[in-house]
């Protein structure tokens, strides 16, 4: 499946239906009165949130969508019938932003239904301004227009882990070892053109991780892929950044991303961060213990190694990461059960 993660819609929700002007006119009944019924309610826009589903692409080759308009009023005070709503099925953790694409409107996480734009309400019909004094209006609402406008839909995969780290840094090779997922492997930079998810089981639990695509220095001028993709990472609760330990200057590898990330914004500087030397199965033990001292002198943080071929460490870099992951797990449902009270308390 293509992976697509913005673009931009028009959405219209239902125009409401007109009421009409009717009289009842039957045999032997004199004075049968207005029965002009009211017009349908016009259909709403929503917006389903799936799980199972990771990509924009439904909307790449339709950018308009536009509900049913309500249906107008009948005789014998029968009201129109209500236009269908239309439903946008968008995976978790999409934003939903302004036609600027700068304010997020939306912020979808969690799966269900959300109504993004409501349907125009019907027109009343002539048996609705029936009174003491006017025994028979010949007025008739004519309906609520709905709501329309242009919207960017962006998405921000939901993963506990996020893959950092050069082009040919072992990215897709550790993820391919750890989970089901079998993203491009190749001994070329830029294997990775879209961000891959993989879910990875340990100690009877299980996490996501997310391999974005390599950055390279310049990246937040536009250099190579850009940092487009970095925006997946917000959601993730630690970055697992990976440094290929048979580059020369390790320390430097390092600094390019962080520079990278900082340029980025949005605290991605301030998530955990653990650091990996990978390919160790390439370096000689002497050369691979003076390139961890410097890169721990350098980053201020302690520096794991292993080889994402052989496996070797590979266990140990994934139950380090289990426990940054459930820290923020407790965390999140310690958040969910404060605000579950404080709704309680209000409602009660």
């Amino acid at each position: 499946m293509k992976f697509l993660d913005q673009c931009k819609i028009f959405l219209k929700s239902g125009d409401g239906g007109a009421g009409i002007v009717g009289f009842r006119r039957e045999k032997y009944i004199e004075y049968g009165g207005p029965d002009g019924g009211d017009g349908g309610r016009g259909g709403d826009v929503v917006v389903d949130v799936v799980e199972n589903l990771n990509t924009l692409i439904d909307f790449r080759y339709q950018q308009h969508f536009k509900a049913e308009i309500g249906h107008h009023g009948m005789g014998d005070n029968r009201s129109g019938a209500s236009g269908k709503d239309i439903v946008l099925r968008v995976p978790a953790g999409t934003q939903i932003m302004d036609e600027m694409n700068e304010t997020v409107l939306v912020d979808l996480v969690k799966p269900g239904r959300v109504v993004l734009l409501k349907g125009g309400d019907g027109g009343f019909g002539n048996a609705h301004f029936k009174s003491a004094t006017n025994r028979a209006p010949r007025k008739a609402g004519p309906g609520w227009p709905g709501e329309e406008r242009w919207v960017w839909l962006r998405l921000k995969l939901i993963a506990d882990v996020g893959l950092v780290g050069l082009p040919n840094a072992g990215k897709s090779t550790f993820l391919s070892k750890v989970s089901r997922a079998r993203p491009k492997i190749a001994d070329y930079p830029f294997t990775t053109l879209k961000p891959q998810l993989g879910v990875v089981f340990i100690h009877e639990q299980e996490f996501v991780i997310a391999d974005l695509p390599g950055l390279i220095e310049g990246a937040s001028d536009g250099a190579g892929l850009g940092h487009r993709f970095l925006g997946h990472v917000e959601r993730c609760a630690v970055m697992l950044h990976l440094i290929d330990a048979t580059e020369e200057d390790v320390v430097g590898s390092w600094r390019t991303i962080r520079g990278e990330l900082d340029a980025y914004g949005h605290g991605l500087t301030d998530k955990p961060e653990i650091l990996v030397l990978n390919k160790t199965d390439a370096v000689p033990p002497e050369e691979l213990t003076k390139k961890r001292a410097k890169l721990k002198r350098a980053s201020k943080c302690p520096v794991m190694t292993m080889s994402g071929v052989s496996g070797d460490g590979v266990n140990d870099v994934l139950a380090a990461l289990l426990v940054h992951v459930n820290e923020a797990r407790a965390i999140a449902r310690a958040e969910e059960e404060a605000k579950a009270a404080r709704e309680a308390a209000l409602a009660g």
